[in-house]
């Protein structure tokens, strides 16, 4: 009997169905797309309604093949890719890939990977939604049409290797906009006059100056701070209003993954790697076959009813009944959302974050236990909390004073606070999720305050005035520039992090202290980006396109109607680029002659980003950086140590790598030094290579301890003709070249992960990832024992013998707990 063949998309994920389905089934993995337009040229036909061109991906074809072979006698296939627009379409490209006339093709969907709802999807197959498909090859196609379009534009009048994209280029966009408020910010001084009060019992607290006369009041400067400051000394401090309201702060709905995105304490690639992990199924845990959250690309807040119902029952039985609301609590999802799956949450609460936690790494179980709160949360009532106002006059002048006592937890609990707290918990701030008011943030807060009533007087114990300036707008993190994304309707979701990827790829960002500075090219390729394209790169335009492929699922609109009103525009608009676009290759005029020979001075871009450059070249090589405002190494730039070699002054350079020191006596003077990030976020200039009287083993020449990428390290000051290198030793002889003297010393990676080889590397290539020990094996003599570190089962001492089972348990030394 043929088997009926079930395509999904990952092997985790086929590992976990598998369990599911009986013999009759074959479950195989695409490892994702398997067709795409090709790479070597647009594969769009713009004059044939946008006709694509898919080309098999060479990275897939043995994949492809297996699908074949697999598909051979299969009469049903059944495509059970991930639930969303883009994993529709892989569905599609499979069925054109594995056709056939006796075959029978079905679409299962499901929003969480457990064994009912494989089955219920099985029950209830579908066809392949060919207007779901129809937009996502409309964003393939528009996507496609302006990189191919644009970039070789970039290509031809900036450099080679650039990029412009649809999405993308309106990311970078708004960090280059934000740069500029920041730049051109002017901060405004005003400044902040607290009052420390005692009132008829403790303890003591403090008030803000809040108005004055009745009118709000601003102190712009010292003299003004101070002026009041005098008629505050002889002024008599009362009481003039106590006001007590209860307040409350709703749970937040559970979370859709932009929202995830901006939680997570990780950046949003690794968030939705985390996600898909633990979406998947592919992690061993007793008692569980499937996966331990729903889907995690969704923009829905919607959640099955009965979730709502094994929710409400685990916080009864956790809680107790007082956090259970009469009602569940139902959220709206917003008017644009797609809506297709569940929001993100549990996919049993009977797997609580604690009781997995022996089988999660710990990023896994981080993000799952903010996931897990934020589920639970949703459904508690709101926490409450008295908030008492005290009013207090001295003079004309009224301060302000807000106190809270906790009443109730509310959905807090499951964080494990009260609603007074505003600490973070799984890098989610627990006054976040909270619906309901809040304290002005302009009032003095004051966690406790002591029993006062209107008319009671107050006795003045320290006046204190603090100077303050107004902040630019902060650059973006990734979870404020997913935000960002979100709120103008940017793309979706499942491409932010790619977008965010490419932005550092390309060089157009550099992520400083967590947040995104775009770099001179970046500002440069968005400025001729905004002259030329103007609604490409424009927000709503973008908002306005997304809508459109909202409409094509909807079947309000079709995809050759959307391509055609694009490229009609788009069109003139590449064509004028061509002639007026500014051609950097050659170079802008910057109004200043060269130094050496007088010949107009030019900003061209090159390899590393912008620079300076003589006219005259070849004959004339002039050339400097353009000024950035690059880290300075700490200490300031004229506290930089002169070359060590000829004494001319270092100069702050950049180059492929990132900034680096150079000697400014160069081409005649090629001497450079790396610059290392500091704890304050930083740079600082490496130390000088250190010459020790110490020789090389090998040559004879003295050795020099250098500053490498992953920290100082000692090596011949012959290299390149002598590569010895100095490593710390283990002790232990190298089994296969020991009569030769090698030794197992400890190396580093490419990628700096420790490892451990023989010394006379590349002649010997005896290597080991588990530190040695010079210990016997008791069991079988072995001249040396391996130490190894698990989560599972910490740190032990075995035998690297593989027909040797010898091992130990030890306690982990206190530095490393």
């Amino acid at each position: 009997m043929a088997k009926s063949l079930v395509v999904v998309e990952s092997p985790a994920k086929a590992k976990t169905i598998n369990k599911y389905l009986g013999r009759d089934y074959k479950v195989i993995a695409s490892m994702g797309h398997i067709r795409d337009l090709p790479k070597s040229k647009l594969g769009v036909d713009v004059d044939d309604d946008f006709a694509e061109e898919y080309v098999s991906l060479d990275s897939r074809k043995k994949v492809i093949k297996e699908l074949k072979d697999a598909a051979k006698d299969a009469t049903d296939i059944y495509v059970a890719t991930d639930p969303d627009r883009e994993r529709e379409a892989i569905g599609w490209h499979l069925i054109q890939e594995l056709k056939g006339k006796k075959r029978k093709f079905h679409r299962l969907t499901f929003n969480e990977i457990t064994k009912k709802a494989v089955q219920e999807a099985l029950n209830h197959p579908r066809a392949i939604d060919v207007k779901m498909v129809a937009a996502q090859r409309a964003r393939r196609v528009l996507d496609r049409l302006v990189g191919y379009k644009i970039s070789p534009l970039l290509w031809d009048k900036v450099r080679c290797g650039l990029s412009a994209g649809r999405v993308q280029s309106v990311a970078l966009k708004l960090i280059c906009d934000r740069e500029r408020e920041i730049e051109k910010f002017v901060p405004e001084e005003y400044w902040h006059v607290f009052a420390r009060l005692a009132g008829p019992q403790p303890p003591e607290f403090d008030a803000r100056l809040f108005k004055k006369d009745g009118e709000t009041i601003k102190v712009g400067n010292e003299a003004e701070s101070k002026a009041i400051l005098e008629r505050l000394e002889r002024a008599q401090w009362t009481v003039s209003s106590v006001v007590t309201k209860e307040r409350k702060r709703n749970a937040a709905p559970p979370f859709i993954t932009s929202k995830l995105q901006q939680t997570s304490r990780f950046p949003v690639k690794k968030t939705m790697m985390l996600a898909q992990q633990l979406y998947e199924g592919g992690i061993e845990i007793p008692g569980l076959t499937g996966g331990l959250i729903t889907y995690m690309r969704t923009d829905s807040v919607r959640v099955a009813d009965e979730a709502v119902v094994a929710v409400r029952e685990y916080i009864k039985g956790a809680f107790g009944d007082d956090y259970v609301p009469d009602k569940p609590n139902v959220y709206k999802t917003k008017a644009d959302a797609q809506d297709a799956h569940e929001a993100i949450r549990p996919t049993s609460l009977e797997h609580d974050p604690e009781t997995v936690k022996a089988y999660l790494t710990q990023d896994q179980y981080s993000l799952y236990r903010l996931i897990w709160n934020r589920f639970v949360g949703s459904q508690m009532p709101p926490a409450t909390f008295d908030e008492t106002t005290v009013d207090i006059t001295a003079a004309d002048l009224l301060f302000r004073v807000k106190g809270t006592v906790p009443k109730f937890a509310g959905w807090m609990a499951t964080y494990g606070l009260t609603p007074g707290e505003t600490e973070q918990k799984d890098g989610n701030a627990a006054g976040t999720p909270g619906g309901g008011d809040a304290a002005d943030d302009d009032d003095a807060v004051s966690g406790v305050l002591p029993p006062l009533a209107e008319g009671d007087r107050l006795e003045l114990k320290a006046l204190r005035p603090e100077q303050k300036f107004t902040q630019p707008p902060p650059r973006f993190s990734e979870a404020t520039l997913v935000k960002e994304l979100e709120e103008n309707g940017i793309g979706r979701p499942s491409t932010y992090a790619s977008i965010i990827g490419v932005l550092q790829d390309r060089e157009y960002v550099n992520k400083t202290e967590g947040r995104f500075k775009p770099s001179a090219l970046g500002l440069m390729i968005t400025d001729l980006l905004t002259k030329s394209f103007d609604d490409i790169i424009d927000v709503e335009y973008t908002r306005s396109l997304e809508e459109d492929l909202d409409k094509i699922e909807e079947g309000k609109t079709d995809y050759v109607k959307t391509l055609t009103a694009f490229y009609k525009k788009f069109k003139k608009d590449l064509a004028r680029a061509g002639k007026e676009m500014i051609d950097l290759k050659k170079g802008i005029e910057i109004g200043e002659a060269c130094d050496k020979c007088g010949m107009p001075m030019l900003k061209r871009v090159g390899k590393f980003g912008p620079f300076i450059a003589c006219s005259g070249y070849p004959e004339c090589t002039n050339t400097r950086e353009v000024e950035t405002q690059e880290p300075e190494p700490e200490g300031g730039e004229e506290e930089i140590e002169p070359c060590e070699n000829c004494g001319k002054p270092m100069a702050l350079k950049r180059g492929r790598f990132g900034p680096f020191l150079a000697c400014s006596g160069y081409p005649e003077c090629k001497t450079t030094r790396k610059l290392i990030a500091n704890k304050t976020g930083g740079l600082t200039a490496a130390k000088r290579d250190q010459v020790l009287d110490e020789l090389c083993p090998r040559c004879n020449a003295n050795l020099v301890v250098k500053q490498g990428r992953f920290g100082e390290f000692t090596a011949c000051t012959r290299y390149p003709e002598c590569k010895y290198v100095k490593h710390k030793t283990t002790g232990v002889i190298c089994p296969k070249d020991g009569d030769k003297g090698g030794e197992v010393v400890e190396r580093k990676s490419k990628r700096g992960k420790s490892f451990f080889g023989c010394s006379n590397y590349p002649d010997c290539d005896f290597v080991l990832w588990n530190r040695p020990i010079l210990e016997t094996c008791p069991k079988c003599a072995a001249p040396y024992l391996v130490e190894k570190t698990t989560k599972k089962h910490g740190r032990q001492i075995l035998c690297n013998n593989e027909e040797c089972d010898y091992a130990r348990s030890e306690e982990l030394p206190e530095t490393a707990a």
